[in-house]
């Protein structure tokens, strides 16, 4: 059986959360921010909704001036992040009602000044903080089975009370980590085993898709005056093969 601080050190993953305004911008490309994007190719505009509507700005982040990226995305220089005023649909296929965009040569983009003036979306910049302590949410939120039975293990011995007790979870925007679900969760890559009754007699599953993987969220903010539903988070997932991106949300 591990010790507490073995199993910790098992659970824990090194995020970058981000914080929301409280310091005055220098407005340049390496800066990361909430509610509004400049870097676009120089083909590209606001990107269109199903409805042809133009989507709104929801977040820049500039990859390089972050303390901590995931391997997914280290490569990228500069990643924007559109959003419709349509209902989304969770895991819903990119394009349609979300878009995102990665560039890895600066070279070839422009900065646009371009906005939806029906976005409701105040745009703030945001100051990075690293962080190694993230832990998965329990139920669904990312351990694995063999962990959920440590800490288990762990209560029965009376060394501890629960898993809130020696874990600790970061819900705002954030890289890495683990996503924060608001309901039994969907775990962090592409399947997810769960139980449907109380017997457990069915095993379902359910995750991001097979070879994808949680990469960032960008949660319910209240300066930038955005919400997903009601205090939930976007969380977002690549496909480490193909490139890919699926998006997942939950809410209270």
């Amino acid at each position: 059986m591990k010790t507490v601080e073995e199993l910790q050190r098992y659970i824990q993953k090194p995020i970058t959360k981000f914080i929301t305004g409280g310091f005055r911008p220098e407005n340049t490309i390496e800066e990361s921010w909430l509610g509004k994007v400049t870097v676009f190719g120089s083909e590209q505009g606001i990107p269109l909704d199903t409805v042809g509507k133009p989507m709104m700005a929801l977040a820049q982040f500039y990859l390089p001036a972050l303390p901590y990226v995931p391997e997914a995305v280290r490569s990228t220089k500069v990643l924007t992040v559109f959003v419709s005023m349509n209902t989304l649909e969770p895991l819903e296929p990119m394009g349609q009602n979300w878009l995102i965009r990665e560039y890895e040569d600066l070279s070839m983009t422009e900065i646009k000044t371009l906005t939806n003036e029906q976005s409701y979306i105040k745009p703030f910049p945001l100051k990075a903080v690293f962080e190694d302590n993230d832990c998965a949410l329990w139920d669904g939120g990312g351990l694995t089975f063999e962990q959920e039975a440590q800490v288990l293990e762990l209560e029965r011995e009376g060394i501890i009370n629960s898993y809130y007790d020696i874990s600790n979870h970061h819900y705002q925007t954030k890289f890495g980590g683990y996503p924060s679900y608001c309901q039994p969760g969907i775990g962090i890559g592409g399947e997810y085993e769960y139980f449907f009754d109380d017997q457990c007699e069915d095993i379902h599953t359910q995750g991001f898709g097979e070879g994808y993987e949680f990469v960032f969220q960008i949660s319910s903010d209240e300066k930038a005056n955005f919400n997903v539903v009601d205090g939930g988070s976007l969380m977002f997932a690549k496909n480490k093969e193909t490139g890919d991106w699926t998006m997942y949300y939950d809410f209270y």
